[in-house]
C-alpha cells in the first residue's frame, strides 16, 4: 500500500510522520539542529519507515516562508534563513512535495480529522513561543501576497498596561503581549509556574479575546482551535469565549465555538499528510 510522509518543521524539532491517516500514522521527533543534519536525519527515517512505497510528502513548516519556492526566509534562526526546505526533501526523496506554513498544515488537519470537521471556514491558532494562526476559507487554506501572520495584528491595550511587548519588530502586538515569552517577561516567571488564579491569565484571556473577535469579524469561522504550550493552562478557554462575546457585544449573532486541537498535538504532523494527499 502507498504511503504519505508528512514533516512538522519546527524551530526546536522536526515532527515526521508516515502513512494515510491517524489510524496508521507513525511518527517521530528529530531535534531542529542545522538544515543539513536535521533534513537528513528526516529523509533517513522516512525512506526507513516507508520502504519504497512513499508517494508525495507535505511539509508544514516555521516561518516566515516562501510558499511559491519553499524556502524559509527571514527567520530569526540564521542557519536556516533562505534554505530551500521542500527542494532538499524534494530532491532526496524524489517524491512530489507540498509546502505550507506549519499552522496552516495544523488548520488543515484539524479540519479533516479533528475538531474543525465539518466546517467550511476555520481557524487553528497557536500560543506559545509566538502566535501563529492558519485560516480556512470555504474548504481552502488562506494564501496571498505570503501568507496570514496572525500573531502581528495589533490590538488595543489594557489602560495600565506598560508592558512594552516582546516582539522585535512590532513590540506590542498581539504575539509581543501574549506569547509565553511575554508572559515570563511581564511576571518574572514562565507560565507553567503561575497558579490558575495568577492576574496573568485575566490579561491573557482579554488579549487572546481581542484577536480572536478581529479573525471572526474578518473571516467568520465557525469554528476556532486554539492549542500551544500557552493553553495548557486550561482554564483559558472559557475565559476567552466569555471575554470574546464581551467584546462582540452582541454584534454578532452566533459566536463561534472556541476548542483546544480535536488531534492534540498531532494537528500539524496529520495536517502536513493531508497536504501530501492533493499531490500524491
Amino acid at each position: 500500500m502507498a504511503l504519505l510522509g508528512a514533516i512538522e518543521a519546527g524551530g526546536t524539532k522536526f515532527v515526521c510522520g508516515a502513512g494515510t491517516g491517524p489510524a496508521d500514522l507513525i511518527s517521530t521527533q528529530i531535534r531542529t539542529t542545522s538544515p543539513e543534519e536535521t533534513v537528513a536525519a528526516a529523509v533517513t527515517w522516512m525512506r526507513e519507515k516507508s520502504a519504497g512505497r512513499l508517494r508525495a510528502v507535505g511539509i508544514g513548516s516555521f516561518g516566515p516562508v516562501d510558499l511559491k519556492t519553499g524556502h524559509i526566509t527571514s527567520t530569526p534562526k540564521a542557519r536556516w534563513r533562505n534554505f530551500d526546505l521542500a527542494g532538499e526533501v524534494r530532491r532526496a526523496l524524489g517524491v512530489p512535495v507540498v509546502f505550507d506554513t506549519d499552522v496552516n498544515a495544523a488548520v488543515l488537519g484539524e479540519a479533516r480529522w479533528g475538531a474543525g470537521r465539518g466546517f467550511a471556514n476555520c481557524i487553528y491558532l497557536t500560543v506559545g513561543t509566538g502566535i501563529g494562526g492558519g485560516a480556512i476559507v470555504e474548504g481552502k487554506t488562506v494564501h496571498g501576497l505570503t501568507h496570514p501572520e496572525m500573531g502581528h495584528i495589533r490590538i488595543p491595550r489594557e489602560a495600565k498596561d506598560t508592558f512594552a511587548g516582546v516582539c522585535p519588530y512590532h513590540g506590542d502586538c498581539l504575539e509581543g503581549l501574549a506569547t509565553g515569552p511575554a508572559i515570563e517577561a511581564r511576571w518574572g516567571a514562565p507560565g507553567q509556574d503561575l497558579p490558575a488564579d495568577h492576574p496573568a491569565w485575566d490579561l491573557e484571556a482579554r488579549y487572546l479575546a481581542l484577536g480572536v473577535a478581529n479573525y471572526i469579524c474578518t473571516l467568520s469561522p465557525g469554528m476556532i482551535v486554539i492549542g500551544g504550550g500557552v493553553m495548557r493552562q486550561t482554564q483559558l478557554y472559557e475565559m476567552i469565549r466569555a471575554e470574546v462575546r464581551r467584546v462582540l457585544g452582541g454584534y454578532i449573532g452566533k459566536v463561534p465555538e472556541i476548542v483546544p486541537p480535536g488531534l492534540g498535538e498531532l494537528s500539524g504532523v496529520l495536517g502536513a499528510l493531508a497536504l501530501a494527499e492533493g499531490a500524491a
